[in-house]
């Protein structure tokens, strides 16, 4: 029994991920906050700017297209960077370029919002691989799945925390906070990490090349496709949910970051929910949540009219849009299990390009003067769009699966 005890005891130890793990998921908390606290804050940013609100949605757009520029090419030169180095300068200019937008006009916060999003994709693209050269083998998911639960976090308390706080001060409130904790975050880097090189293995030009002779086929580009449109196909709605909630709902403007937080709280479970299913079934899960973000879509229009139906919808689109997201990463690492680093990071790319395309979206529909609440079905339409790229992802993975071994 002492033997047993001793023996469960350092299976626990050993079981235990290392502090720097959880430190880089609370840097993507810290930033990640930053890109969900805009969403919240968007119709006072408008006001305060003296600009109309599909122009302060591009403010959303700058953020996501520095994401997606910087998130591919920092992945390939990460591969021969300092780690901790690299972790470190791309926090410390993201917390600079959030700090300067905040004192200037509107000009000047786009600019730095394209810049800190860069800086972001840089982070991102750095912390999967650092994290999982913090553990062994057999501990690889698990320590990736702690990284980016920081954004789950970011979505469920970062984002709406922000936006409760920017509505006690002003619209920029939230975003000091996000500097500061970002700056928390550089300092635990700091102390949290060692001050290792890069790996050896990923230092090479042969390494380069297998990243970018991976990113050839053409089913991981099925998969890109199917992230942007689902990606946006939920955001558009997310996007203007408070400006719907302020307008169509009538709610109190204090009430509304506790509805948005529901999205998060949505999100969390179907993080939970995804992350079950697609280990096994991945394209169930897509076809699952690109079905009922359709449906949730559609049901959105008229259940923003009335709190007792808008409430439950909010939690439910949450749900069914982040079902998503394992099943997305887990067909791209399939698809790339030799050469994820930039793989991986185009993922990242790919959901932000979801996320830049629909102020442009909106905008079309709203400069129209059609009703706010367009936006839920052009959302409805994207996510329909998805479905044949899953069934056509699922009927080549089916023939590759029935496809005869050749022995030697």
């Amino acid at each position: 029994m002492a033997g047993a005890t001793v023996g469960s005891s350092r299976n626990s130890r050993s079981a235990r991920l290392p502090a720097g793990v959880y430190l880089l998921g609370f840097s993507l908390f810290a930033m990640g906050s930053a890109e969900f606290l805009m969403a919240g804050v968007l119709p006072a940013v408008a006001d305060d700017l003296d600009v109309t609100l599909s122009s302060a949605g591009f403010l959303i757009t700058g953020f996501a297209l520095g994401v997606v520029i910087g998130g591919p090419p920092f992945a390939v030169l990460s591969l021969r960077w300092p780690r901790r180095t690299a972790l470190v300068a791309t926090q410390g200019v993201f917390a600079a370029g959030i700090a300067v937008g905040l004192l200037g006009d509107y000009q000047v916060l786009l600019a730095t919002r394209v810049i800190s999003g860069i800086a972001y994709a840089g982070f991102f693209a750095v912390a999967s691989v650092t994290a999982i050269s913090l553990v062994t083998l057999d501990r690889n998911a698990r320590a990736s799945g702690v990284v980016v639960s920081g954004l789950s976090v970011a979505m469920v308390a970062g984002g709406p925390a922000g936006t409760l706080l920017s509505h006690f001060t002003d619209w920029r409130g939230g975003f000091w906070a996000v500097v500061a904790l970002t700056v928390v975050g550089i300092g635990s880097c700091l102390l949290g990490l060692p001050a290792a090189g890069p790996d050896p293995a990923r230092t090479g030009g042969p390494s380069v090349s297998r990243e970018l002779a991976t990113m050839r086929k053409p089913a991981l580009w099925g998969i890109y496709g199917i992230t942007v449109l689902t990606t946006a196909a939920y955001m558009i709605t997310f996007n203007y949910l408070a400006a719907m909630l302020e307008d169509v709902t009538g709610l109190p403007e204090k009430a509304i970051p506790a509805v948005l937080a529901l999205f998060g709280v949505g999100a969390f479970v179907g993080l939970s929910i995804g992350g079950r299913v697609s280990d096994r079934r991945p394209h169930r899960a897509l076809l699952a949540g690109a079905s009922a973000t359709v449906i949730l879509s559609v049901v959105m229009v008229a259940a923003v009219h009335r709190v007792w139906a808008v409430v439950p919808t909010v939690l439910l689109l949450g749900i069914a849009a982040f079902v998503l997201n394992p099943a997305l990463y887990g067909r791209v690492f399939a698809l790339a299990a030799d050469a994820p680093t930039l793989a991986g990071a185009t993922t990242v790319s790919a959901f932000q390009l979801g996320i830049s395309i629909t102020p442009v979206l909106a905008a079309a529909s709203l400069t129209q003067e059609a009703a706010l609440t367009s936006v839920c079905l052009i959302g409805a339409a994207l996510a329909t769009a998805a479905v044949p790229l899953v069934l056509l992802d699922r009927g080549r993975t089916e023939r590759a699966r029935r496809r005869p071994v050749r022995t030697p």
